[in-house]
């Protein structure tokens, strides 16, 4: 007896067999072939070891370049640092019978020197253009190291005269730039306005400036990072939340205007906090 043939035909095999790619996996449904990038503590991409010496050589050389315009006698400075420094340990090495042995201190030492006063050179460049400009006391606050929440032209006049509340440990602090003659009366006026809701946390007002009475732009993150600790973590975070539904009015003040309409870079800012 003759068999019957299949009516359907067999399924082919191999790769031309197979359903199109879904180019999922069966456990995490993630692309094929592709990672997800592991996260920081604050859910931002890790960036590797090496990228981040690299990007912290490239903002230290715009900072320097920049920095050189405006500071011609840098490189001679650093270079008289690093031989004043070196040519001292290298002579200790030598009273010790060890002048070799000190040779790898004698440079790490040098260059240390050097970048001192890179850095110091370089943050005195950044305060002097932006002296005296709307915006850079703001500028200078939101540099600042340290548990600071800045609120940058809460109060303001139309002159560009601004006030930046900032609240810390110390309490709340409101910094004023512009014409005395003008922010004294928006300091007053904030500062009742603040005393509502404030509560038993103190109320610190400056005038940046130099005259008498004033504080120094240059001075002015050491003097608010001098301030007495009056706050715990608690009463701060308190005092946030209260100060959070009182809101305020931001001004349109600058960010760390620079003369000719330039912006101050990344990379002076990263210098000015070290």
């Amino acid at each position: 007896m003759a068999r019957s043939k299949p009516t359907g035909s067999p399924a082919p095999t191999g790769k031309a067999g197979r359903g199109p790619s879904t180019g999922t996996s069966g456990r995490g449904g993630s692309a094929a072939g592709t990672k997800a990038p592991k996260l920081d503590k604050k859910g931002q991409p890790k960036v590797g070891r090496l990228k981040k010496v690299g990007n912290q050589a490239r903002m230290i050389k715009q900072a320097y370049s920049l920095t050189r315009k405006n500071d011609p006698k840098l490189p001679w400075i650093m270079l008289i640092a690093f031989v004043v420094v070196a040519a001292v340990i290298e002579l200790l090495g030598i009273l010790f019978g060890s002048p070799f042995l000190f040779l790898p201190v004698t440079i790490l030492l040098g260059a240390l020197a050097a970048l001192i006063i890179f850095g110091r050179r370089a943050q005195g460049s950044a305060y002097r253009q932006v002296e005296g400009q709307p915006g850079a006391a703001a500028w200078v606050l939101e540099g600042m190291r340290g548990d600071w929440q800045v609120s940058s032209g809460v109060a303001g006049t139309t002159q560009l005269d601004a006030v930046h509340r900032v609240l810390g440990r110390p309490g709340v602090i409101l910094v004023a730039e512009g014409a005395p003659s003008r922010v004294r009366p928006l300091l007053a006026q904030e500062k009742k306005k603040i005393a509502r809701v404030a509560g038993d946390a103190p109320i610190y007002d400056i005038v940046v400036g130099d005259e008498e009475g004033q504080v120094p732009l240059r001075k002015l993150s050491a003097h608010v990072m001098k301030l007495p600790r009056n706050l715990s973590g608690g009463e701060l975070n308190a005092l946030r939340r209260r100060l959070s539904a009182l809101g305020g009015g931001r001004m349109p003040v600058p960010g760390g205007p620079l003369p000719g309409g330039r912006q101050m870079t990344v990379s002076q800012r990263q210098v000015r906090r070290r």
